[in-house]
């Protein structure tokens, strides 16, 4: 008999629990592949359309398909009025998180395709979410501020359409062409945690809405989706700190984080960390707002070599340190930032979904049902007697 493998309590580190063909990552190396191409070589070349496709399609469009996915998506950007309704209901200061996760199963109702499980109805659905999550996100954002949402402008990028509905001002073609990359960037990345959750509730034949509103939950945690926010936080907490190799020794000293270092899977660089980095400098220059990437670079130097000093090496800026300064300069409100590696998620979110729906990489699908080891009380075999209350001491 092979020797099991204790993987308890270890949040499944090293575990390979299904294949796939929609994204991998070498954490060793610092690569990461959607569908077979290189991130770098899709940051400098493709478009986030091009490679939402690429992530639902399995192959790259030619002109024609990719004209024709953009007119869904166009299509796609009118939102049901009883969808802002149920929005203007909420107290203006919910957090945008949670009110993306509720918006979530409201847009399932105004699905047409949402009671048919065929590919093409997935792959419909899936457009809509990819379509309508920027409208929420930005929609609310303007209900809270006491403006009313505006309509897509069907002449723009996906990207330049979000800052668009977000600010309601046509936003500039750089930054406009900067987001694009973003979003590309994020859109996928293997197993992580929220597509590890859509995945995992879908396998239970849920509809793809209700897999997606398990992924926007488990995005919002600080630890994944949430942390670029709290890198932002940081960065201007320590704006008018003048020794920032001092405050990094004694956050480590005192076992505390420094947010956006370190990645539960890459063990040098983050690829994507690179290309946010060069943004970041292109855009403080533009806006005149170099400070953020200044402090940055400061905050990344200092603390990569206070962790080589206690041997953790593999310790490196992951892709949220520099999406922060990236996002605020581009305008965006800091309790915004994770809605925003949501519009970008979703390609891949609803990319798994359908491949584990459909078994694309495995043959076919399977109920995820993990085991347990109980340690809690033990009374024999025949279990603890029930005492009545008020015989209990």
């Amino acid at each position: 008999m092979p020797e099991a493998l204790n993987v308890k309590n270890t949040g499944l580190r090293g575990v390979t629990v299904a294949d796939t063909k929609i994204s991998h990552v070498d954490g060793a190396n610092g690569i990461l592949i959607y569908r077979g191409y290189r991130i770098e070589d899709l940051a400098r070349n493709s478009t986030f359309e091009e490679t939402a496709y690429l992530l639902l399609h399995d192959t790259l469009p030619n002109e024609e398909q990719l004209k024709d996915f953009r007119r869904k998506l166009v299509e796609a950007g009118e939102l049901p009025s009883f969808v802002f309704d149920s929005l203007r209901k909420l107290p203006k200061t919910s957090q945008p998180m949670d009110v993306l996760q509720a918006s979530i199963p409201i847009l399932a109702a105004a699905d047409p395709d949402l009671q048919s499980e065929t590919r093409e109805a997935n792959i419909s659905q899936a457009i809509r979410l990819i379509a309508r999550i920027p409208m929420i996100v930005a929609g609310w954002d303007r209900l809270r501020r006491g403006h009313e949402p505006v309509p897509s402008d069907e002449n723009l990028s996906h990207a330049g359409n979000f800052l668009w509905l977000l600010k309601g001002t046509y936003p500039d073609a750089e930054i406009a062409h900067d987001l694009d990359t973003a979003l590309l960037l994020h859109a996928d990345h293997s197993f992580n945690a929220s597509t590890f959750a859509c995945r995992e509730v879908v396998s239970t034949r849920a509809h793809m809405y209700a897999g997606v509103a398990a992924g926007v939950g488990a995005l919002s945690g600080s630890l994944h989706g949430g942390a670029n926010a709290q890198v932002m936080k940081m960065l201007q907490e320590l704006e008018h700190e003048k020794d920032v190799a001092g405050w990094v020794r004694k956050q480590l000293d005192s076992g505390q984080k420094i947010m956006g270092m370190g990645h539960a899977v890459y063990k040098t660089l983050d690829p994507r960390a690179r290309f946010l980095k060069d943004m970041c400098f292109r855009i403080g220059k533009k806006t005149g707002q170099e400070q953020w990437c200044g402090l940055s670079t400061q905050i990344e130097e200092a603390a990569t070599l206070e962790f080589e000093k206690r041997g953790k090496t593999a310790i490196k800026p992951n892709v949220d340190f520099y999406s922060a300064p990236v996002y605020h300069m581009m305008g965006i409100p800091h309790d915004l930032m994770t809605t925003v590696f949501a519009i970008a998620r979703i390609a891949g979110w609803t990319a798994h979904i359908i491949e584990e729906k459909f078994g694309d990489a495995q043959g076919k699908p399977a109920l995820y049902r993990p085991s347990s080891e109980y340690v809690g009380n033990y009374c024999g075999r025949t279990g603890c007697a029930y005492e009545p209350i008020w015989e209990r001491k």
